[in-house]
């Protein structure tokens, strides 16, 4: 029992390090890349606090040279996935009732075990299994995952402080329990530190968790695990399992004590997913939490008043970093008549200022491979389809090759039709279309902008007109979760700019924010009353 209330340490965000040559951090990621890269890992899952290896494994290649084995993950079976839910129910009861300070120690603790010790390591492993450039990585799996465990132990400590107020003679107050049951966490391979805060933004809060990384993501998804066995997390908190994602997922959904799910992915996923709870929801205990960020088709919209390297650089960053492969990345573009051809000839230099797409252990790559070959497929057939339509030009790129890594080179199309296939479909790669408008069609363009997606993620508008700027904020206030006003669309901040969107990009729970948090609880009002009455008649009775 605690004796005390007691104050956190100061949420700060993580500083970013330049990884410039000659830095003592460059040479220790290079270093630690070399080790992965010429080893052989042997990853287990995590289940009750122990490695479990099953035999039954697959290989892991780096994405931007896939024929190199640079180890093996093992998967599991149905047994696997039912025992990770049956020690995280019995970790459960222990951990929830764990004053919240001593859990919050354990989160504090591996922040700054990734900000030291474990920078290198995990920086490393997200460069060469998720084939990120180094400063891609440097802001995801070591920053963010830094600022998601110190913000949430802040975020934590303001819910707890939310009380009811009190009249005479009574005593209110809320607890904020864990959910009854436990949670599930399916994580993503594009950002370590989202599959990093899923499961322990809810274990944080006093829930045990059954956690599926993306088969993508398993080698950063290791150094977690190691991160959080240091910091001390005990056994069954949080439980990895790997391996065939329908039959982990209808193990977990099927079980009476399912109370969550914790997710980021696809929209289509999500839906299934929340299709077959409620296909279930007369097994459950209780009505589960279901948080899901999904896809975007995220956008640029250019006022004729906005500078032209402005729009041009956001159109670059905010479409080719990380390969395309942000769930906020600029995936159509909306260029006035005016500035188009100069902002389109300033990113199509941009482009030819890249090196060709590469491996990130070369740092002077600004583009790296996508994921896996279903993906560089997918990228090609488009790249494809808008080199034959009539409707449709590829303006600079264009090029791919999957002989040694899933490179697609940085591509723009530009097209006159602004329903084109690639201004409406989420392509999830370094490919954005760019549609021309008239300058006088500006308010009917943002109509356009609102309407054309079914997603609601991100979108900037860029201008030097003020009226422009809050013209195009009340216009598109239901297309974007994260809305940014002369900005690229990508970069959120957790603590400055919580994360989310609406319609079929999810369910808009703000990730980096209380409001991710408050998701993981279930308030009990406790009414203490000091003096209670005796007798039932009022005065009214007279």
């Amino acid at each position: 029992m605690a004796n005390g209330f007691f104050n956190v340490p100061p949420a700060f965000n993580e500083p970013v390090k330049s990884y410039a040559p000659g830095s003592p951090e460059r040479e220790a990621v290079q270093q630690q890349y070399k080790a992965y890269y010429n080893g052989q890992a042997d990853i287990p899952m995590w289940i009750g606090g122990e490695e479990v290896r099953t035999g039954n494994t697959r290989d892991i290649a780096p994405p931007h040279d896939h024929q190199h084995k640079v180890g093996q993950y093992h998967l599991a079976g149905k047994a696997e996935a039912e025992k990770a839910i049956s020690t995280a129910l019995e970790a459960r009861d222990s951990w929830a009732a764990l004053p919240w300070e001593e859990r919050a120690a354990v989160f504090l603790k591996a922040a700054e075990l990734i900000a030291g010790p474990y920078r290198a390591r995990i920086n490393a492993a997200t460069m060469m299994a998720q084939s990120k450039t180094i400063h891609q990585a440097e802001i995801d799996a070591a920053c963010e995952l830094i600022d998601f465990l110190r913000f949430n132990v802040e975020f934590m400590a303001g819910i707890y402080k939310d009380q009811p107020e009190s009249a005479e003679g009574i005593w209110n107050r809320v607890e904020y329990r864990a959910l009854e049951g436990f949670v599930y966490a399916i994580t993503p391979f594009n950002f370590t530190a989202i599959a990093g805060n899923l499961p322990a933004s809810a274990a944080l809060m006093g829930n045990a968790v059954v956690w599926k990384p993306s088969d993508h993501q398993v080698f950063s998804a290791q150094v977690i695990v190691e991160v959080f066995r240091e910091a001390g997390l005990p056994g069954g908190v949080i439980n990895t399992v790997f391996g065939d994602p329908v039959m982990i997922t209808n193990t977990v959904l099927e079980h009476p004590d399912f109370s969550g799910l914790h997710f980021t992915g696809s929209t289509q996923v999500f839906k299934n997913l929340w299709k077959q709870i409620g296909t279930n929801i007369e097994r459950y205990k209780t009505y589960p939490r279901i948080v899901g960020e999904t896809g975007g088709k995220d956008f640029i919209i250019a006022h004729p008043t906005a500078p032209v390297a402005q729009v041009a650089t956001a159109i670059t960053r905010g479409a080719f970093e990380l390969q395309g492969q942000k769930c906020s990345a600029a995936s159509r573009v909306y260029l006035p008549k005016s500035t188009a051809n100069a902002i389109l000839d300033r990113v199509k230099a941009d482009i030819a200022s890249f090196n060709k797409p590469g491996s990130p252990e070369d740092m002077s790559n600004f583009v790296t491979a996508v994921i896996h070959e279903g993906a560089f497929d997918k990228l090609a057939s488009y790249i494809d389809r808008a080199k034959a339509d009539a409707d449709a030009e590829i303006f600079a790129g264009g090029g791919y090759d999957k002989s040694v890594g899933y490179f697609i080179e940085p591509t723009v199309i530009l097209t006159t039709d602004p329903h084109y296939v690639t201004m409406e479909t989420e392509l999830f790669g370094p490919v954005v279309t760019v549609y021309v408008y008239e300058d006088d069609q500006w308010e009917a363009t943002l109509k356009l902008v609102d309407e054309t997606s079914e997603y609601a993620l991100t979108g900037a508008v860029l201008s030097g007109d003020r009226y422009a700027i809050a013209q195009a904020t009340r216009a598109l206030e239901n297309c974007a979760g994260n809305f940014y006003v002369n900005d690229k669309p990508t970069g959120a901040v957790v603590g400055q700019q919580p994360f989310g969107g609406a319609r079929a990009s999810g369910t808009n729970d703000k990730a980096g924010s209380a409001q991710n948090l408050l998701r993981w609880v279930s308030p009990r009002l406790i009414k203490e009353t000091f003096v209670s009455p005796e007798d039932y008649r009022y005065p009214f009775l007279g």
